[in-house]
């Protein structure tokens, strides 16, 4: 058993890297680095209940998403444009969210019901994607794994002021740059309160909202959240010496935070791979399926 003696928790070295390991393998498929579900598990499991929790969890993204992130860079899936638009907006909702979360939710109970609330938004926009009839559109020839015959990776990038797009698998895709920035700005906020970057609730929202295929949004979005979880432990980092006379921990705990990492770097590598084999709606549907059941339990907990 070991001490991490900033966050008081004592576990077994290899509980954190298995946890990661699983969570990473299957979050990563829908463009997601697992955060969401390694926060509630950090509360409710290990008792790390208190503002440090979220920075260290930011650690597990910053260690375990550039395997991810070279994952699909080296299969040409991901989107360069969509990504840094959502970087340069995300960054400034980041140190607003870790404000929030230091002044207004120390207290475990408003925090879990924050988080709740997160999860059954991002949940219910999954189940409002599944349960909305596709385009009859005429069936793209077919190739190897049931996929259309065109090239699986993006191509014909572009952004400019009113639009970004790109191409993938001979359809054209485009977003309204400003409404992809001012929600890359409010899910900043919300990603630096929670601790997970930002990417569980881009990703959905992309997909849900903006209607771009699971399998290029992926790419771009943990690529997001890596760039916003670097900016939000350096926030915390910063400004944890303004808190140490008041006993407020909010340093992070870096040492279980990178053992979550190293099981999430292996994990989210595995999980990009997968991602191609997998149908989107599946993928979709695992992650709803693990949102709502956390969600729900958070909300029964606190209110019960």
């Amino acid at each position: 058993m070991l001490e991490f003696p900033i966050s008081g928790v004592t576990t077994y070295w290899w509980l954190p890297v298995v946890v990661a390991f699983f969570v990473s393998v299957l979050s990563s498929t829908g463009g997601l680095s697992g955060a969401f579900l390694l926060l509630p598990f950090q509360v409710s499991f290990l008792g790390f209940v208190g503002p440090a929790v979220t920075p260290t969890n930011l650690i597990f993204n910053i260690v375990a998403i550039p395997s991810g992130v070279f994952r699909y860079y080296r299969e040409k899936r991901m989107v360069w444009s969509l990504a840094g638009a959502i970087i340069i907006a995300t960054l400034p909702g980041i140190f607003i969210g870790a404000i929030i979360r230091i002044k207004f939710l120390q207290d475990p109970r408003a925090f879990k019901l924050f988080v709740a609330a997160v999860l059954l938004y991002i949940g219910s926009r999954l189940v409002m994607d599944l349960l909305r009839k596709p385009a009859h559109s005429s069936p793209p020839s077919q190739g190897e794994l049931g996929r259309s015959a065109e090239p699986f990776h993006v191509t014909n990038q572009h952004v400019n002021l009113k639009t970004v797009g790109y191409e993938f698998e001979g359809n054209q895709y485009r977003v309204p740059t400003w409404g992809l920035m001012l929600l890359s700005f409010i899910v900043g906020i919300i990603g630096g309160t929670y601790g997970i970057g930002g990417g569980a609730i881009i990703g959905p929202f992309l997909v849900a909202v903006f209607r771009l295929p699971v399998h290029t949004t992926a790419g771009a979005s943990l690529l997001g959240t890596f760039i916003s979880s670097v900016a939000g432990v350096a926030v915390f980092a910063l400004i944890a010496p303004l808190f140490a006379s008041t006993g407020l921990a909010i340093t992070p705990d870096w040492a279980l935070g990178a053992l979550f990492g190293a099981g999430g770097a292996v994990g989210m590598y595995i999980g990009a791979r997968l991602q191609r084999r997998l149908s989107a709606r599946l993928i979709k549907a695992i992650l709803m399926i693990l949102l709502l059941s956390i969600a729900i339990r958070y909300v029964v907990e606190v209110v019960g």
